[in-house]
């Protein structure tokens, strides 16, 4: 699920991974700078807190 949200909103896939963090400023700037690397982030951001 929080890959899919990764996807369709990527700072809120990475707010329920990781909270308030810096890895959601970097999400949310890359967001800002273009919606793949958002996604890309995103994606890559929540698959690396699922494998711990």
């Amino acid at each position: 699920m929080k890959i899919i949200l990764g996807i369709l909103l990527p700072p809120l896939g990475v707010f329920l991974a990781y909270g308030f963090s810096s890895t959601l400023l970097i999400n949310i700037g890359l967001t800002l700078l273009g919606w793949v690397p958002g996604i890309i982030h995103a994606v890559w951001a929540i698959s690396k807190q699922q494998d711990k």
